[in-house]
Order: C-alpha cells, then structure tokens, then sequence
C-alpha cells in the first residue's frame, strides 16, 4: 500500500507538470506559430469553401498547434515513465510517426492552400505500414504473456473464462485497423473549436484507469482468502509493465488539458492534422494494448459516430445521388440545422462524458 501511495503520488506530476507546461509553453508557442505562419497570411488556415459561413472568420487562425501537444507528450513521457518498459516506446513511437504523417499533411494544405492535403492513399497507406509494423512487433515478440497475447477481450465478460483468441496475424490486423480507424476519427471530428480535443481528454483519462489497474502487481486478498491482482479482481487482463501507461495517458491528459486552454472557442489555435492523427493513435494503441479495443469502441464512440457519417454521405451521394446529411461530419450537420458551434461541442461533450462512463461501468459489470 505504501508503495502504491508513493507511486500514485510521484506520477501523478506528469498530468500537473503537463499542464503547466501546455500553459507556460503554449502562449509563446502559439505567439511563435502566429509569427511565423500567419504574419504572411500565406499559410494561415484554409477554410473549406462549402463549410458553413460562420467558419468563415476562422480564416488563417494559426494551424499545426498539435505539435505543442506532441511535444509536451514526449517530454513528459521521458521524464516520468521507466524508458526500459518497451510498451511505452511503442505508444510513443506510433503517437510520433502518426503525428509526422499529420504534419506533412498540414504542410502541404498550408502550402498549396488546398484543403486535399497529401492523397489518401499515399497517407492511408503509411499508417497502416506503421500500424502493421507496430503490432506485428507487439503479438510476435512475446512481450505480453502467452495466456492473454491473442485473447481478444470482450467487454462486461469475464477474460478468464472466455476463449476467443486470434491467431497472430489475424489480430495484428485487427490492431492496425483500430489504430488507423481511431486515427482518423479524431480526425474527421476535429472541425470546431475543442471539439475533438475534449473527448481526447476523456478518454485519456479513461485509459489511464484501464493500464493502470492491467499492470499494477498490487494484490488484494478476496474474501475466499486467496491473493489476486486488481486486473484478476475485476476479471481483466493482467498485463505486467502496462501500467507504465497510465503516466503516459496522464501526460497526454495533461497535454490535452494545456492546448484546449487555447483551442477553446474562439480558438488562438488549431491542432490539425498533427494533432488530431497523433491523438489518434496515442488512444488506440493504449488500447490494444492493454486488451481494450472494444472499450474504446464504446468510450470513442463519438469518433466513430464523426467517421461513419463521412462514409455514410460519401457511400449514398455515389450511389444514389443523394446527401443523408446537411454535410458531413455529423457536427456540421448540426451546425446547418441552426445549433451555434458552442452547442454542438457542448453537447457533444456531454455525449463522450456518457460514453465514458459505460466503458469505465465495464471494470464492474461482468
């Protein structure tokens, strides 16, 4: 107990310490962006042309700001999670590579003031390379132990007692696909000001208590007399040296927390595609991880909700010629029918608060 304090205590600064530095830092990093990417006005924002009219002002508001987050991301995970643990240099690494991707995107919007970016293909295909490469890394280098590497966790069930377990290709798949797809549903909901960085917070936060409570050796004493861990008490996957991710999920809470001080509405700064892929895929690969893809589902669902209304109107426009929404994503559906953009993120908020707390209700529901 005495130990668990201590730790609790200690790591905790990588969310406090995140915070102030989002703040300490972000004036001045925001000041710099402005300095240096919208003093030519050149290379400020691009507003898509068939948006609603009140983005109009949004106009060359500095963009790329998801490079203060990854920065404050990365020094925080240096300087408090045990760099020997490798399944924190794997979150770190895809949240970087994903982060990359983002920033050449951006750039090249910037740059052409053309909204297309680089081509789908050509970035689709990048992350799933770097998916790919990640899980198949995670599932054939026996770094978790053989009894939970493939078993596929479902929620409000028992990981113990169930047996639905994947072959080794066939879940590195399924984890590149999580990955990618999460990626780019914070994406495609990251279109109003704190929109796609308030649930990215939440689901932090949820992550948080997911790795910790997989990794931590702490047992308790059951009332049959016998010694479980946490993860065994509440029917979870015991992953050891997972828990290290929960001072990763603090620090990308506490990062989130410092940018959305500036990215609240009106917003002094965008995270685009920078920020938006690399938050992405810092959650979904924490949730793989730790055996929890299918929380995410529930916790993330209003990322999903964002990325399917892209398919469904981009699918019935091809096919019948006809759009099932005012535009898509689904926020600007609501903008158009007359919601202002601070109902929308409020709103929309309190939908992921909901989701949220479903997917935390699965630690005890089984």
């Amino acid at each position: 107990m005495i130990r668990f304090l201590h730790q609790l205590s200690s790591r905790r600064g990588a969310k406090a310490g995140n915070v102030a530095r989002g703040k300490f830092f972000g004036r001045t990093d925001v000041e710099a962006i402005e300095r240096t990417i919208t003093v030519p006005r050149q290379i400020g924002e691009t507003i898509r042309s068939d948006g609603p009219e009140t983005h109009r002002r949004k106009a060359g508001t500095p963009t790329m700001g998801g490079s203060l987050i990854l920065f404050c991301l990365a020094v925080s995970t240096l300087l408090w999670c045990d760099l020997r643990n490798q399944f924190v240099w794997l979150a770190l690494t895809v949240t970087v590579a994903f982060g990359v991707i983002g920033f050449a995107d951006d750039y090249v919007k910037l740059a052409r003031r053309d909204k297309r970016g680089v081509s789908g293909a050509v970035r689709l295909g990048l992350e799933l390379a770097i998916a790919g490469a990640a899980m198949a890394y995670l599932y054939y280098s026996k770094l978790m132990p053989d009894e939970v590497r493939l078993h596929l966790q479902l929620p409000f069930t028992n990981f113990y007692e169930q047996e639905l377990i994947l072959p080794p290709w066939l879940y590195a798949t399924f984890g590149a696909l999580v990955v990618v797809g999460a990626a780019n549903a914070v994406n495609f909901t990251d279109g109003l000001d704190g929109l796609a960085i308030g649930p990215s917070i939440m689901n932090a936060g949820t992550f948080l208590i997911f790795a910790y409570i997989a990794g931590v050796p702490t047992t308790i004493l059951t009332h049959n007399g016998h010694e479980q861990t946490i993860a065994q008490y509440l029917h979870v996957a015991h992953i050891p040296g997972v828990e290290e991710l929960a001072v990763f999920c603090a620090a990308l809470f506490g990062a989130g927390l410092g940018f959305l001080w500036y990215n609240t509405y009106p917003a002094s700064v965008f995270m685009g595609d920078t920020g938006a892929l690399a938050l992405g895929g810092a959650l979904s690969t924490v949730a793989v991880i730790i055996r929890q893809e299918l929380v995410l589902v529930i916790a993330g669902g209003l990322f999903l909700v964002e990325m399917f209304s892209v398919m469904i109107q981009v699918a019935s426009f091809k096919t019948r010629g006809k759009r099932v929404f005012r535009m898509a994503p689904i926020h600007h559906h609501y903008e158009l029918k007359g919601w202002k953009e601070n109902q929308v993120v409020v709103r929309f908020w309190i939908i992921t608060m909901m989701l949220v707390l479903i997917g935390l209700s699965t630690l005890k529901l089984r």
